[in-house]
């Protein structure tokens, strides 16, 4: 499933997406360049468009379209990507990761061999993280930009909602493409329903009759699938679904260690920025 989705409030929310019986689980850009060109013209009132996006997607097709629909970007790279900073030769970006707890911001490199793309570049090995991570934007390279790209892993949380976690949609065994593709717009549906109707029940300050937490601890789908099941067997009124909300009223914590665990997540003892000018060299 070629998938593309908007966060909003500490979860993603499905826009489009495209189901394919492919031998790989990695696309080419042919392959979901469609889904990008429809999202072009349904954000094209939206000026400030950021494109998130795993190692898998960073390539010179890509990167080329993004430029030319002046969408910005937060991409992952592999870390045998080719990168042109100061030095004579280009550098795999593995070999640029820095130690644990050190971030390193470049401005302009140039990626793959030829180097003619230009574009900024943040390293950084985070505390508690697995792997290291190297991102490209072209926006000014900061430790926002890693904040930034961390927004993607919301769509993990959408998969997981969209299996086990509320949907169950594993279990319908299909194996038909075009099936598939149906099946997610009604799931994708009532999960945008739930959502809406979560936050409604979140502003109208209705939340502790289906969250028992202090503070919000569990997601708005949650909240709203609770509330529905309340207006299916308790006689709870059905309110009115809201637009999805551009702030987050209140974040989502399930107890105070994962809110201290969030708040620590990000942060180095050493923050170093390169600028790297084409044609310098560095010996």
């Amino acid at each position: 499933m070629i998938h593309l989705s908007v966060v909003c409030c500490g979860r993603a929310v499905p826009l489009l997406w495209r189901v394919l019986e492919h031998s790989s689980a990695t696309v080419a850009f042919e392959e979901y360049q469609p889904v990008l060109r429809r999202a072009r013209w349904l954000l094209r009132h939206h000026p400030d468009v950021v494109l998130l996006a795993d190692r898998g997607f960073a390539n010179h097709e890509l990167m080329s379209w993004l430029r030319q629909s002046h969408w910005h970007y937060c991409l992952r790279l592999p870390c045998d990507v080719l990168i042109h900073t100061k030095r004579r030769y280009p550098w795999m970006v593995g070999a640029l990761y820095p130690p644990l707890g050190e971030a390193r911001l470049y401005e302009n490199v140039g990626l793959w061999l030829d180097g003619e793309h230009r574009c900024n570049l943040v390293v950084a090995t985070v505390q508690g993280a697995k792997e290291s991570w190297a991102v490209v934007t072209d926006e000014p390279p900061t430790l926002q930009t890693l904040w930034q790209y961390a927004l993607r892993f919301r769509v993990e949380e959408l998969f997981l909602d969209s299996k086990s976690g509320a949907f169950e949609l594993e279990d319908s065994r299909l194996r038909s493409a075009a099936a598939l593709e149906r099946l997610y717009l009604v799931a994708a549906i009532a999960l945008l329903f739930a959502t809406t109707q979560g936050m409604a029940v979140q502003l109208a300050g209705l939340r502790q009759q289906v969250d028992p937490h202090w503070r919000r601890g569990i997601s708005y789908l949650k909240i709203g699938l609770r509330w529905l099941q309340g207006v299916i067997h308790k006689g709870r009124t059905l309110l009115s679904c809201v637009p999805l909300l551009p702030n987050d009223p209140q974040a989502c914590f399930a107890s105070l260690k994962t809110k201290r665990d969030y708040d620590d997540h990000i942060w180095f003892h050493r923050v170093r920025s390169i600028v790297c000018k084409p044609g310098s060299t560095l010996i």
